[in-house]
This record gives C-alpha cells, structure tokens and sequence, in this order.
C-alpha cells in the first residue's frame, strides 16, 4: 500500500511540474535552482561553523577526561574566552578523592597551556608540504645556517614586545631544547686544551639535571663542580645563572664573581606569566625554550642569544657534529606560535590582548598559586616561599613571582618530604636532587587543571596526625 502511494505522489508531483513548464522558461527554473544552492550552502557554512566549535569543545572535555581521571560531580559548562582562565578552574571541592589516584608532579610538562591553543583553533596551523624543508640548510649565510629565517625573526619580535631580552648585536643559536643548548655553551666556553676540565657550578638549589647532563658525556673538557656557594678553587670556571630559579622561584645573579668566569644564563622562565619583567636582560650567553614560554615542549626547540660571535660558531658547531641542525619543521611551527602571540599585542593597546596568552597564562598561575597556597595553610604541615612585589613594564602592574614549580617544605619534623607525599600517592622531585635537603620537594605547578586541582585538594587534606604515623612506619 505504501509504495501505491508513493507512486501517486511522484505522479502528481510530475503532474504539477508539467503544468508550471507551461508558465515557467528553462531561465526561471536555473534562477530558482541557483537561489536553492546558495541557501543550502549558506546553511552547510553556518552549521559548519557551529560544528567546529562544539568539535573544540568536545575534544578538550574530552582530553581532560583522559588526562586526569578525575571525578567530577557536575558536567563542566561550555569552554569561555581565553580571558576567563580562573572561570575555567574546576575548584576542589568538585573533585571526588578516593585517595587512591597517582598524581604525578615531578615532571614539568606544561599540559596547562593546552586549553589556551585549544580554543584558538586553527589560528596557529601550519601546512607543510612534502616537498618543503628537504635541505639540511635553512639560510648559508647565517652564521647558524640551519636557523629558519621567520623563526629568528620572531624571536627578535616576541622580546622586543615582551621586553625580556636585548636582542641587538647578539648572535641567535637554534638549539633542539635548551638542553643541547646548554651542552653546546660547555662546549664553546671550554679551553680545548686546558691542563684539567672546567669547573662547572651553580648555586644551590640549583636545577636537577645540570650535574647528570653535564657529566653524561664524560668530557675531559668541563666537569661538575657542586654548589656555586662552595667554590673556591682558582681558575677559570662556568657558572650557571638561574633566573628565575628552577626550583625555588627566586630571583638569581652569580655567586662566585672571581677572575676567570665564564656565565651563562638561562632564562627558560623569565617570561610575564611567572615572574614581572622589571628589564630586557643583556648578559654574554643567555637560553631560551619555547616549551616554557609557550607551552611546546614536543617541538623540543630553544634558541640562545649569543654576543660574542667565536662562541656563537663553537655553539654551532657543536650541534651540527651532535644533530646536524634542528628540525625546520619544528622551527616553521614555532615561528607560527610566537607570530600569533605577538600579532595579539600589537598594536600596542590592542583590545584582545587582555585575552592573548600572556595575559591568560599570567591569570592561570596567579590562581593556582593562591590554591596551593591556601591548601598548605589548610593542612598546617607546609610551607612555600614568599616573593617580593615588583612592577612588570609589560603587563603594567605589580605583583610576586608565580613560579613554574613550588619549592615545597615539608614541618612536623618530616625528614623526607618526598617520600612522605608518595605514601599518599602524590610524585614530585626530592629536594636532594637540587642539593638541598630532602625537607623540599619541587611540584610542577604546569600540569592540567584536573590533576592539579586533585593534588591541592588531597595536599589540603594532609594534617599532622599523617605525619605521626609516617614517622613510626619509617624504619
């Protein structure tokens, strides 16, 4: 019966089509079909539009999920401008602890700064053909010939706006990670034929791996030589500046300051949203990574500003022996990531700078900071640092430093932080790696919203009766 029916209505329809033939030319047919195309189009862009957006949405939830695995008792609201960071957060109390989760913030990955690039879309995509970036060479007559040109123009952009760094008269150097980077200064800054290595220091707490990375290799040309506090030996020496520190945050200059020195810098955090930017720095040697300054620590790119050129070459030349140059790919992506966040600030007074990714990630960690915060003042067995308020010429206000990384100390007589916070599953770095006493531990203040938010609940919940019975189990 359905498909008699069917039948009528095709007839009738071609009934009615032939009656409008005899009204209607073959031009006034093609006007209608035209005018039903482009509305049918209009209607496929606008609801492809909608369908990105909801697209966006669903992945970062999605990402969330999967990231932390943390319990939440309601559903979080649709994702808001980049300028609304602490709207995003999802607070504490939200969160279901069973206590059994591992939360694991001993690494600094900084998972933080994906929700930012998730909701700008495509604004940062790049294509890259397959026929593009074959050439070991980027530019030859580069002193760093495997330097993308747009990269280290954006470098020189992106400080000039920020006000961070000098960049005038200084030699740029593209490193795969500050890591190698730091390598290749040991390497450059090494007598060739000195008598004994170099004496390599830094003040204590000083970063985790600079003794490791700088005896991995067993080099006869540099070695570790401890705590820039306790070095007296005479000769020249390589002293490593910190600032701001990893792990403790503070504000560093060098210690030793004897004949012979030879500095560098490294300014992985000297960026607005850790610390105010009081001045451009304007030393020998200083490193950059853009895992730190934008988030991108899989591009595994940094760059050093190099003033004197012989340094810059042995720098160079180290890293074509140890990786013949550096990912352009990675390199043109870069460039694209630091374009976007300076097209967002100029020109100068902008509007959507307030939603731009300094002024968010700034906003992001001014929230988690005050949460650790009061978490440790709720549990009564911590304690952190407290920085001084100074002026930031960029953001154009005062305030303390909000550090990559918490330089927490455990009271109550706990002798081993570390070890007392991973018996109520909670990982961060023992403070015996940075040459300090294992009271401190370093807790990545980067890691996503859910599993932070997790450790500063159950970190909250820890109160001296915990610490008791951590000192009868220990033996």
């Amino acid at each position: 019966m359905k498909h008699i029916e069917g039948y009528l209505r095709v007839s009738l329809f071609l009934s009615e089509m032939g009656k409008l033939s005899s009204v209607f030319s073959l031009r006034h047919f093609l006007v209608l079909s035209l005018a039903l195309n482009v509305a049918l189009i209009s209607r496929v862009v606008y609801e492809g539009e909608n369908w990105r957006e909801e697209q966006i949405r669903a992945l970062m939830a999605d990402a969330s999920e999967k990231s932390a695995h943390v319990s939440i008792s309601s559903p979080s609201p649709p994702s808001p401008s980049p300028s609304t960071s602490s709207s995003m957060a999802v607070t504490s109390t939200e969160i279901k602890d069973d206590g059994e989760r591992v939360i694991n913030l001993d690494h600094g990955d900084p998972t933080m700064y994906e929700r930012f690039w998730q909701q700008m879309g495509d604004i940062t995509t790049i294509v890259i053909s397959g026929w593009q970036s074959m050439s070991y060479f980027s530019d030859v007559k580069n002193l760093c010939w495997f330097l993308e040109p747009e990269f280290a123009k954006q470098i020189i952009r992106l400080h000039k706006i920020v006000g961070n760094a000098v960049t005038d008269n200084y030699y740029i150097v593209v490193g795969t990670g500050s890591t190698q980077l730091f390598q290749a200064a040991l390497y450059a800054l090494s007598p060739p034929n000195a008598s004994e290595p170099m004496s390599v220091v830094s003040a204590a707490p000083f970063y985790s791996s600079y003794p490791s990375v700088t005896d991995f290799l067993k080099s006869g040309l540099y070695k570790w030589a401890g705590d820039a506090n306790n070095f007296n030996k005479d000769g020249p020496y390589i002293e490593l500046v910190t600032s701001p520190n990893n792990p403790d945050g503070s504000i560093r200059q060098p210690v030793v300051n004897r004949s012979g020195e030879n500095l560098v810098h490294d300014f992985a955090y000297y960026w607005p949203q850790y610390t105010p930017i009081s001045s451009p720095a304007d030393h020998d040697l200083m490193l950059f990574t853009v895992s730190k300054a934008t988030g991108h620590a899989g591009m595994r790119l940094g760059w050093a500003l190099v003033k004197d050129k012989e340094v810059a070459k042995k720098m160079t030349s180290f890293i074509e022996l140890n990786t013949i140059g550096v990912s352009k790919d990675s390199q043109q992506r870069a460039a694209k990531i630091l374009q976007v966040i300076s097209d967002s600030y100029e020109p100068v007074g902008n509007p959507k700078q307030s939603g731009s990714f300094f002024h968010f990630s700034h906003s992001m960690m001014e929230e988690r900071w005050k949460a650790l915060r009061s978490a440790a003042k709720q549990s009564g067995l911590f304690s952190l640092p407290e920085f001084p308020s100074s002026f930031c010429n960029f953001l154009g206000q005062a305030f303390g430093s909000q550090p990559a990384f918490a330089w927490l100390k455990c009271e109550g007589g706990i002798e081993d932080c570390g070890n007392f916070l991973k018996k109520h599953k909670i990982l961060a770095r023992n403070g015996k790696h940075f040459g300090a006493s294992p009271e401190y531990v370093r807790v990545s203040m980067l890691d996503r919203d859910e599993s932070f938010n997790l450790f500063t609940k159950r970190l909250s919940s820890l109160h001296l009766s915990q610490s008791k019975d951590h000192e009868e189990e220990s033996p």
